[in-house]
């Protein structure tokens, strides 16, 4: 707390990017004109090292922040930080509904998460993106229409969801869930028409910003962006060659379990998928994984999956304040995390029975390699046929 409350909270932050974007947005100037919101940046204090640039949210995105624009940098530091955490808490406490309410107090993962708690001090709207899924896995099966509203918080990062989103359009056509898209189509109108009546070229000025806003030679801490830059960093296209894949893979992925598609355990790995293969993220936006680490953690049936989770968790957290003094740390430290996550995921949510079967295998090939005879060794070499049993390490993994 006493983070977000420092002095210089507001100037420092990410929060800034969105402030600066409403005074423009809230004035009837340009928002995505980035030599007069730097200008706002710093004469609010953003020291002369630091460059923190322009929102390059699409402009349905403008609605979020337009309440800023009539509020000082620092009154509106504190709502834009209260609404962040609320996200944060109301997303863990609903995950926890939907998971059972389970008594064990596993779902202080999610709220003390590592890239969670780094969007809550930057003031960046991930957030409330995750409260957009989490919202939409809340809401779906009662409400799809408010399911669909929800989606638009989602779409603050659409970038964030392009697998997820082939399989959400492919899951609609499906199942004819069309109060679902009826509900993303009006919460899409009414934000872009709020931002038609408010600044009427906007569209035109988000389009000149994106043909000039020299993006492309940003350096983005994600794989995508370390993929291109390894192969050949001129080839934009190859940074967008991991989500074309991620696409294909999910629709291979959602086809065979399309009649019993389960949002809430499906629904997990493919927004991991989705966050590794993005175009371009920061470590922040991986606040979004909450939903599947969390539905992998009530399942784990180890302690030894928790300590994992928690320790992984804390790196992230502990590369915050060695980027206090070497500030390239957070980002190039932090490659490894999307797919830990992943990793993380499907090694908690695999059952106990293939552990214990892989475990006598790997027994057996050691003793028949060794073709030694071990009192207790359950496998073939060591046990005559008809004999064989299960060993106490296959008995404890089966027992879990």
């Amino acid at each position: 707390m006493s983070v977000l409350l420092s002095s210089n909270a507001p100037a420092t932050r990410d929060y800034i990017i969105y402030w600066a974007t409403a005074q423009q947005f809230a004035h009837n100037a340009n928002p995505y004109d980035e030599v007069a919101i730097t200008r706002i940046e710093r004469s609010e204090g953003l020291p002369a090292g630091y460059h923190m640039g322009f929102m390059r949210n699409p402009p349905w995105a403008l609605p979020l922040v337009y309440p800023l624009g009539f509020l000082s940098p620092r009154a509106g530091w504190m709502l834009w930080a209260m609404l962040l955490l609320a996200s944060l808490a109301a997303s863990v406490y609903m995950l926890w509904i939907l998971y059972g309410r389970p008594r064990n107090r596993r779902y202080l993962l999610g709220l003390t998460f590592g890239p969670a708690l780094l969007s809550l001090i930057y003031g960046q709207t991930s957030l409330f993106a995750l409260l957009g899924l989490v919202l939409f896995l809340r809401l779906l099966r009662t409400h799809p229409f408010l399911a669909g509203i929800s989606l638009w918080l989602c779409a603050l990062k659409p970038h964030l969801f392009l697998p997820f989103g082939v399989v959400l359009v492919a899951w609609v056509l499906v199942s004819k869930s069309y109060k679902l898209v009826a509900g993303a189509a009006v919460a899409m109108a009414a934000s872009c028409a709020i931002t038609y009546v408010i600044d009427p070229l906007a569209w035109a000025q988000y389009l000149r910003m994106a043909h000039s806003s020299g993006m492309e030679r940003d350096f983005v801490p994600c794989l995508s962006f370390l993929l291109r830059n390894w192969l050949s960093p001129h080839s934009i296209w190859l940074q967008y060659l991991p989500a074309a894949l991620g696409c294909i893979w999910a629709l291979a992925y959602f086809w065979p379990r399309r009649q019993a598609w389960d949002w809430m355990n499906h629904g997990s790995p493919l927004m991991l998928v989705s966050l590794m293969a993005a175009p371009y993220s920061w470590v922040y936006d991986q606040g979004l994984v909450i939903p599947a680490l969390l539905n992998g953690a009530f399942r784990a049936r180890f302690q030894s999956l928790l300590i994992a989770l928690a320790t992984l968790s804390a790196l992230v957290e502990v590369t915050l304040f060695f980027s206090i003094r070497f500030p390239a740390t957070l980002y190039l430290w932090t490659y490894w995390t999307a797919p830990a996550w992943l990793v993380w995921y499907l090694v908690a949510c695999t059952p106990s029975s293939r552990w214990a079967k892989t475990w006598s295998a790997l027994r057996r090939m050691k003793c028949f390699l060794t073709g030694h005879k071990q009192a207790g060794c359950s496998c073939e070499p060591c046990i005559p046929e008809g004999k064989q049993g299960t060993n106490k390490v296959e008995e404890k993994l089966l027992g879990e």
